[in-house]
């Protein structure tokens, strides 16, 4: 065998939080992996979202993966030697009018109606004595209790030293060329030479429709690039993370005073180019949403906006599970709320590979959800 060829039980295409996570799992489980990235570790989605970690509005599939990994989060210490920045102050999803007052009760209906009872329903009394600095014009919410938040570079940097630290090999700007089986082995070709094993995990984020492609699966990822923006150092006024019912916002300040504003708004990605555009406009519509619910945000300065490039999964639900072909494992298109879900998805992959077999459901996940268009 060739001095450049390295060989290990898995390759993690990837080095984002799941990557990190799947890798790090892995190793826990006695197999030796590497971890393949283009660029280097955390540089898109992982590295620049919001850090939400929530249960608050996913969607029904998401649920069960959710309550496991809020549990992992609540030990993120144990898992990865640092806490990541996590706190729990819940999270809140105001209503600003009656008629959405009504919709987050019929969500929190349709909840228990599956077994789930985390999202419960506060008046506008209840709602101005845990979030006085809301507008007065609020009339309710949804509150999640022990929702809350992460810094995603502390935990991105936590995953990649714990991996580190349990054998994982990680070759960083070292983009995939080349995807072949040959009997029972996978062969990857790319910058750092050749790699190979019989299990391939894809986590490429918003280049994972292009390596399932090369394995033999299709999914259509939309390539997005969600912007957000940090203000000045304020005074403390608000403890839970902020969305709303009929705005797109996710609002959040930090212990040092900064505010954190985002909510889906989209720049425009060129993911063959790894840039992002911002859309000042959205930043614009996006600020003056902050402000309509907090006025102590008028006025204050914006000091950083970027975006990062994520891919979306035209269901809203990612891709987790098994490939079409033996030795294919695939968790991506987290659709942009996969942060919080990254500890349990790692663990979900190490199982498959490990066992056949997770303790969680999965099914919804299934790349085979996905039909192949038309010639």
């Amino acid at each position: 065998m060739a001095s450049s060829t390295h060989t290990a039980d898995a390759i993690v295409i990837g080095g984002g939080l799941h990557g990190c996570a799947a890798a790090l799992y892995l190793a826990r489980s006695g197999l030796r992996s590497i971890i393949v990235e283009k660029d280097h570790v955390g540089r898109h989605a992982s590295g620049v979202n919001a850090g939400g970690v929530r249960r608050l509005g996913r969607a029904l599939p998401e649920l069960p993966l959710a309550d496991a990994a809020l549990a992992q989060w609540r030990n993120i210490r144990d898992l990865v030697d640092d806490d990541c920045g996590f706190a729990s102050p819940g999270q809140v999803k105001v209503a600003e009018t009656e008629a959405e007052l009504q919709a987050l009760k019929a969500r929190r209906e349709t909840l228990l109606a599956h077994g789930f009872g985390h999202e419960e329903i506060i008046d506008a009394k209840q709602l101005r004595e845990l979030v006085p600095a809301l507008a007065p014009h609020c009339v309710g919410a949804m509150r999640v209790r022990g929702d809350g938040h992460a810094d995603p570079f502390s935990t991105m940097q936590a995953f990649k030293r714990k991996a580190l630290s349990l054998g994982v090999r990680i070759f960083e700007r070292a983009p995939v060329e080349t995807l072949q089986k040959r009997g029972g082995t996978w062969r990857v070709t790319s910058a750092r030479g050749g790699l190979e094993a019989p299990v391939i995990v894809n986590c490429a984020g918003a280049w994972g429709g292009r390596i399932a492609g090369m394995l033999g699966d299709y999914a259509p990822v939309e390539v997005q690039a969600l912007m957000l923006m940090i203000t000045e150092r304020l005074k403390p006024f608000v403890k839970p993370v902020i969305g709303a019912q009929g705005r797109s916002l996710s609002f959040k300040q930090f212990g040092n005073g900064t505010v954190l504003i985002g909510g889906g708004y989209r720049g425009r990605a060129e993911p063959e180019r790894n840039l992002t555009h911002l859309d000042f406009g959205g930043l614009a519509a996006n600020a003056a949403a902050a402000a309509a619910l907090f006025p102590a945000m008028r006025g204050a300065r914006i000091l950083r906006c970027w975006a990062g490039i994520e891919g979306h999964m035209p269901d809203g639900i990612p891709v987790i599970g098994a490939g079409m072909e033996e030795g294919v494992f695939h968790a991506f298109g987290f659709s942009a709320h996969g942060f919080a879900l990254s500890p349990i998805v790692g663990k979900i992959i190490a199982d498959l590979v490990a066992t056949g077999a997770a303790d969680l459901p999965i099914g919804a996940f299934s790349i085979g959800r996905f039909s192949r268009p038309a010639a």
